[in-house]
């Protein structure tokens, strides 16, 4: 088995000065939000939280990411990862800081999706990192593992393109599939209970998920961009994120096609979507837990761990990002009782970096 026996030991000045750096890009990064909301923020998010509640977060994180960074500096051995934590929450503080008027907002169709990249990392950073100390698959796995630099670069890409890929999205599905909507149909789907609806939502969008998932494993030229998110070798809650631009465009138009045409409530589309990002993240990370033994119901942790497993009798295997059902179905289930793989990763290993892995899959061998 690969271990990672590297740890972060109190006293070393490593944590405090990520977190500071962490903290302090995060705070200029909100601050541009709102000098830019326009351009750098989804119109859809903006609805959904409190403009004026996040300027009071984004002070008190400027002042932890400064106290950090002076903490840093302090200890003596990480000077430069407290002066940049420090410099990047003062140019935030003068750019405008959490002083920045709050106002009406004018739409953009092509903004990037900033606001919705800084949440959601710090979300799930704060929920995941948490449980992954406290139920850990691997506890000798640290925060900061190889090629973590590797799979953040590509959290960042994925998230800021976030409005462009729902426009896409939006107008693959009205586009070739708009004559196949039926409006007695969806308004019996929006009339059953919610939670009936989310359970068809779930079935639905994970037959998709499960074929288009598939056919880029076994089509060899599909395969080259698959191949990127496999060529992690460390699993965490980041390594989801290690996803090619051209596969990803591809999931998200495909699953969208069952959800346009079942025109579920807003409510049930809500709560699957929810549903959907923790379990995507979920199954990826560094956590020895399953949904309270339901494994053959619902895909958990190990299952997906199985899937990204190089040995041999686990390629191949394991398509389904929500339920096992599809892959139990069409011979592609492979669950081992309590056994954990021990090597992830290609078989045959990809570039390493971002941009290397990305221009990969169109160089001819």
């Amino acid at each position: 088995m690969h271990k990672i026996s590297e740890s972060h030991r109190i006293g070393d000045g490593l944590i405090s000065g990520a977190l500071s750096v962490v903290l302090g890009v995060c705070s200029l990064l909100a601050v541009l939000c709102y000098l830019f909301p326009s351009y750098l923020t989804t119109t859809e998010l903006r609805a959904a939280y409190d403009a004026v509640f996040l300027q009071s977060v984004l002070k008190y994180g400027m002042y932890a990411s400064l106290l950090l960074g002076v903490v840093t500096f302090l200890i003596n051995k990480r000077k430069r990862l407290g002066s940049i934590g420090i410099m990047l929450t003062l140019l935030a503080y003068v750019s405008g800081g959490w002083m920045v008027p709050v106002g009406p907002v004018e739409p953009y169709e092509y903004a990037l999706g900033l606001d919705w990249m800084i949440l959601a990392f710090l979300a799930s950073a704060v929920l995941f990192i948490f449980l992954e100390r406290i139920f850990p698959h691997r506890p000798e796995q640290v925060i900061l593992r190889p090629d973590w630099g590797v799979d953040f670069s590509y959290f960042v890409f994925n998230h800021l393109l976030i409005s462009i890929l729902l426009l896409i999205t939006n107008r693959f599905s009205e586009g070739l599939f708009g004559w196949a909507v039926h409006d007695d149909f969806q308004s019996w789907v929006q009339s059953v209970p919610v939670w009936l609806q989310v359970v068809a939502l779930i079935f639905a969008s994970d037959f998709v998920l499960y074929w288009n998932h598939r056919a880029f494993h076994e089509f060899p030229r599909l395969w080259k961009f698959h191949a990127v998110h496999h060529s992690t070798e460390h699993l965490d809650w980041m390594s989801g994120s290690r996803s090619h631009l051209v596969y990803m465009v591809a999931e998200r138009c495909l699953v969208m096609v069952p959800l346009y045409l079942l025109g579920a409530s807003k409510e049930a589309l809500d709560i699957y979507v929810a549903i959907a990002a923790f379990q995507a993240v979920y199954i990826h990370s560094n956590m020895n837990v399953s949904f309270f033994g339901l494994n053959n119901l619902i895909v958990d942790a190990r299952f997906h761990h199985w899937h990204h497993s190089s040995e041999a009798e686990a390629i191949d295997k394991n398509y389904c990002a929500h339920t096992p059902l599809y892959d139990w179905m069409f011979g592609t289930y492979y669950y081992p009782k309590v056994k954990w793989p021990e090597r992830y990763g290609t078989v045959e290993p990809l570039p390493k970096g971002f941009w290397r892995q990305f221009w990969y899959p169109f160089v001819k061998e």
